[in-house]
């Protein structure tokens, strides 16, 4: 594969065509840096369940299935994956004779949140100026 990338980089250079590149975040010199996301926070499905919680202290499972359209098992994977990571705190109890789960954001995952938005942010502006 290296070869195919020098192969095709040779073929640019000798045709005056410019190298493709990525856009960089500000402030970090590598390339790298701009596809350094939080993988955990960057899925569509944990950045909604983060971003809706950031807005509301707290909300229930079948509130944030409801507002996800989600399943009951697509949510409970993601959910999890965000509990384990420390950025959402899970609380279990009964609603009379009902389970209820709630959800909260974490201090940790308030933090989490500010700096995935700050690095997209980062990353929007450099591809813009590009």
């Amino acid at each position: 594969m290296a070869a195919k990338r020098n192969h095709a980089r040779d073929e640019r250079l000798e045709e005056g065509r410019p190298e493709p590149k990525l856009a960089a975040v500000p402030g970090k010199a590598s390339v790298a840096a701009s596809l350094d996301l939080d993988r955990v926070i960057h899925e569509r499905v944990r950045l909604a369940i983060v971003s809706a919680l950031a807005v509301n202290d707290v909300l229930t499972f079948n509130d944030l299935k409801r507002l996800l359209g989600a399943t009951d098992g697509n949510l409970s994977v993601h959910a999890r994956k965000l509990e384990d990571a420390g950025y959402l705190s899970c609380r279990k109890g009964f609603d009379g004779r009902v389970p209820r789960t709630e959800y909260r954001l974490t201090a940790a995952g308030r933090q989490a949140l500010e700096r995935y938005l700050n690095h997209m942010e980062g990353l929007i502006r450099t591809t813009r100026q590009g």
